[in-house]
């Protein structure tokens, strides 16, 4: 039995695409003379177009049609750290480090060895965290804005596993959580595993923040659990909402009974920050934040503060997760934390990355750019006629990752914008000012074509 004509169709646009007959970037015909050419249903061509889309070999753009994508750029791009070989100069993923930190690891492990109790260290920790240790957490967390109590902070193996724990803890699966259109990937792929349903909502006209009229208009259409926000240094758009929209949002947090989960991976990059949501909605927040960033992408030690009445919950999701904390670990960071160790980094980080943000400035002349000026990453919408994948997807064969729009959107079937998100903290600046050259010539070079 033959196939059905619309998959011997499907079959033959997707070998034209794998094997290079039909180039990256071309445009594919109109859904309307595709079926009038192929004797096809408007429904059934569509069907097709869809379905390639959804092998990722094509993207379609409301009001300008359905492009080949480049197949060259691996599924999990700017996504996975898996696809990245040892010798690419990495400007998807920060993980930034200064000269000197494996030598204060050095010490850091001596001191330990030397001085602190390895028994403890070899035991279980109590799930949220020893009472002292959390004790050094909050008052850390004072001195950054957040006023509060060592019962009220829970530590966790990395902001990322303090997230899962908020998913965990306080959401059920189809509840609907409301996102900013653009964010960061790694909430996205939690939301996809504890299933839950993901709105977009659209950057203020401004560009410093949710549209809060946007987001009122929802939650008076659906029953919206939670809000996952990054007040203080957004990413990838870099913006920090001023305390006037805070409040706003405080409020109708409070009016429509949200729960705002606040990330603050970035926060420390931005000096003299507006308080944080935590401070103006203290029952209705999680504020999330940790050492990864600020210190060592390997150091996983994360914070959680939470409402009162949220923290038993939260204690049985780490309980179920991961049962505790890393002894070692915790040792390590809280230590760091109580001898000015955590600050001095963060000072040195935050002008290493208004440096990186002057250099990216410098060389990459001409092309737009979205971004914090002491942030470690910067946001390059593409001209219209410039197709991110295809960008990508030259850099990485010239021995530079970046990532696209997609894994901020979570959308794999091209409807992002076309745009790319350089991290600049992962690789020394000898190494950076030939990379980003590379990427102002690409993007340039794909302008003109």
């Amino acid at each position: 039995m033959s196939a059905p004509r619309y998959k011997q169709l499907l079959d033959r646009l997707a070998q034209d695409i794998r094997s290079g007959a039909l180039r990256p970037g071309t445009r594919l015909p109109p859904l309307r003379q595709l079926a009038r050419r192929e004797g096809l249903a408007l429904v059934t061509a569509s069907r097709v177009y869809a379905e390639l889309a959804g092998m990722g070999l094509v993207s379609g753009e409301v009001g300008r049609g359905t492009f080949v994508r480049d197949p060259s750029l691996p599924a999990g791009h700017g996504l996975d750290l898996g696809v990245l070989a040892p010798d690419l100069v990495d400007l998807g993923f920060n993980y930034p480090t200064l000269p000197g930190q494996a030598e204060l690891l050095r010490s850091g492990l001596r001191q330990l060895a030397q001085g602190g109790d390895l028994e403890a260290m070899l035991r279980y920790q109590p799930h949220g965290g020893r009472p002292h240790d959390r004790a050094t957490v909050a008052r850390h967390l004072a001195s950054r804005g957040l006023h509060t109590i060592a019962e009220q902070v829970l530590l966790v193996d990395g902001a990322q596993h303090g997230l899962a724990c908020v998913g965990l803890a306080l959401l059920q699966p189809g509840d609907v959580v409301a996102i900013d259109a653009l964010s960061y990937p790694g909430f996205r792929l939690l939301a996809e595993t504890l299933r839950l349903e993901l709105v977009a909502v659209p950057a203020a006209g401004h560009g410093a923040g949710p549209d809060l009229a946007a987001l009122d208009r929802l939650c008076q259409q659906r029953r919206v659990r939670a809000l996952y926000t990054m007040p203080t240094l957004h990413n990838p758009l870099g913006w920090v909402m001023e305390l006037a929209e805070r409040e706003a949002l405080a409020a109708l947090a409070e009016q429509h009974e949200l729960l705002l989960i606040e990330d603050a991976a970035y926060a420390y990059l931005v000096e003299r920050a507006p308080p944080p949501l935590a401070m103006l909605a203290p029952e209705r927040t999680v504020y999330i934040s940790g050492l990864s960033k600020s210190v060592a992408a390997g150091l996983r030690l994360g914070f959680v503060h939470a409402p009162k009445a949220c923290i038993a919950a939260l204690e049985r999701a780490i309980r179920a997760s991961t049962w505790s904390t890393p002894g070692l670990t915790t040792a390590l960071g809280c230590a760091w934390l109580e001898d000015g160790t955590v600050d001095r980094l963060e000072r040195e980080k935050r002008a290493d990355a208004r440096e990186r943000q002057r250099l990216a400035a410098e060389l990459l002349g001409p092309l737009p750019r979205i971004g914090h000026p002491g942030s470690y990453f910067l946001w390059l919408p593409l001209g219209e006629d410039v197709r991110a994948d295809r960008v990508a997807a030259e850099l990485l064969q010239g021995g530079i990752s970046v990532s696209t729009a997609a894994p901020y959107t979570g959308k794999r079937d091209g409807s992002e914008p076309q745009a790319i998100r350089l991290a600049l903290g992962s690789v020394d600046r000898a190494a950076l000012t030939p990379a980003l050259r590379a990427v102002r010539q690409v993007i340039e070079a794909h302008s003109v074509l």
